[in-house]
């Protein structure tokens, strides 16, 4: 787990906070971001990457975190009211609230009930036209959250008012509202893109209520978004909001140094103390809400041996990792959720390194010549993991030595999904990065608690 970082030019961002000053340029600000989205639909996704391309800049939810926070804040519902028994949540929504317009759309009327009964709907009514519009997609944040569950039907009232009925209690469900999936969509747009028969335009081309609006995306290049003059919350002080997309830290660097851009993510571990010495950049750093491991698909063989899973993970040396790929700012993963958290539990012992102990443990499990291995990770630097690429190649070379044949393959991030619900990989770098500071969060994604 590592603690992710943000990098900024602070000369650049003392002109932009401070005046409008140096000509149209210091309207622009430019953030090198470290990969490409998957899409522009936070409710088809599940990544991070995706979710800064997309629900950060360009939709609104019906609750909202206060910025730093986890504390839910309103949003596009102005207030809200909660049944004694839990089951009903009443939402009066904003009222003034504007779409996004493009080349292909106007909206001809304010945000309304219609919107979140779209949204909200598209994603647990399988029977809804644009439920499976997407082929090798699914709602899967939606689901790994248990909204299925949760949710039993969203109830229109009037244009200004909503009602959420709930199948059973659900404490947190105000701050689930605030999660990226439950982004609210234009019912409008997609009726006009059904009725001019390109419904599939809604998620590739983004109409939202953000304070940024989609100008054009160059895949695997820069994201280009303007400001959003009539955004309920104010218009943006920037203009024009450029995402460059630099998946190399050391590249990120080098254009923030050259003034190229203003912002970056995740720095490469190596170069923080240089950064720290740099009087032109600021770090702003905060504890990771956020946890990585090695997952095991326990219904492919070998991995549904509970003896060969503790042998791989003994085999491991994980101190060398933190050292050589976190640079020392990171912890083993020993529980199923962040040292952030409460609940989280210290007195767990973790396995320790062990080869010896680890070609025994195969053995007892009937392969006394090792196993075959296939692991997949994300060439893309993450929140909870710096390199990828690197992590993989320390654990293939930590179970080579243990004489087990394996296989590190990179995987895009757009086609994770479409990998996933296919039943690969076997062994596969899973991620979790939390919005909400609670348990629950991260057991139901991960585990569906």
């Amino acid at each position: 787990m590592m603690k992710r970082k943000l990098i900024a030019k602070a000369a650049l961002l003392a002109v932009l906070c401070a005046t409008a000053g140096y000509a149209a340029a210091a309207k622009t600000l430019v953030f090198c971001s470290e990969g490409s989205p998957e899409g522009f639909n936070p409710q088809l996704f599940t990544t991070g990457t995706t979710f800064d391309a997309s629900s950060v800049p360009m939709y609104n939810r019906l609750v909202e975190f206060e910025l730093g926070t986890t504390k839910p804040i309103p949003g596009l519902a102005e207030s809200w009211t909660v049944s004694d028994d839990g089951l009903t949540y009443t939402f009066k929504l904003r009222k003034g609230v504007k779409f996004h317009s493009s080349a292909k759309f106007k909206s001809t009327r304010d945000f309304n009930a219609d919107d979140v009964l779209f949204s909200f709907n598209r994603m647990g009514d399988a029977s809804h036209p644009f439920h499976k519009l997407a082929a090798g997609q699914s709602f899967g944040y939606y689901l790994d959250m248990g909204m299925d569950k949760i949710i039993d039907k969203v109830e229109k009232v009037d244009d200004n008012t909503v009602v959420f009925k709930l199948k059973h209690p659900e404490a947190p469900f105000i701050a689930d509202l605030g999660m990226d999936f439950a982004s609210i969509l234009s019912a409008e747009y997609a009726d006009n893109m059904k009725k001019a028969g390109t419904p599939e335009v809604i998620d590739r081309e983004p109409i939202g209520t953000g304070p940024f609006q989609f100008v054009s995306y160059q895949k695997d290049a820069v994201i280009r978004y303007k400001a959003n003059d009539a955004f309920w919350g104010g218009r943006p002080k920037l203009d024009n909001l450029i995402y460059a997309i630099t998946p190399d830290a050391s590249v990120r660097y080098a254009k923030l140094k050259a003034n190229e851009c203003q912002v970056m993510a995740y720095p490469k571990p190596a170069d923080i103390e240089l950064m720290k010495a740099d009087p032109a950049v600021t770090m702003m750093t905060k504890p990771g809400l956020n946890i990585g491991y090695i997952s095991f698909n326990v219904e492919k063989k070998p991995f549904d041996n509970k003896l060969v899973r503790q042998a791989l993970n003994m085999a491991v040396d994980k101190q060398t990792i933190l050292k050589t790929v976190y640079q020392g700012a990171g912890v083993p993963a020993k529980n199923p959720i962040p040292p952030t958290l409460w609940g989280y539990n210290d007195k767990i012992k973790d396995y320790t390194y062990d080869p010896v102990k680890a070609k025994e443990l195969l053995a007892k499990a009937g392969y006394p010549n090792g196993v075959e291995v296939e692991m997949w990770y994300l060439p893309v630097t993450r929140p909870y993991n710096p390199d990828g690429k690197r992590m993989a190649e320390l654990i293939q070379a930590d179970w080579g030595e243990d004489r087990r044949q394996d296989q590190a393959h990179h995987l895009r991030m757009d086609r994770v999904p479409e990998a996933q619900q296919a039943g690969r990989p076997a062994l596969d770098d899973v991620r979790l990065v939390g919005r909400q500071r609670r348990p629950g969060q991260f057991l139901r994604a991960a585990v569906g608690l």
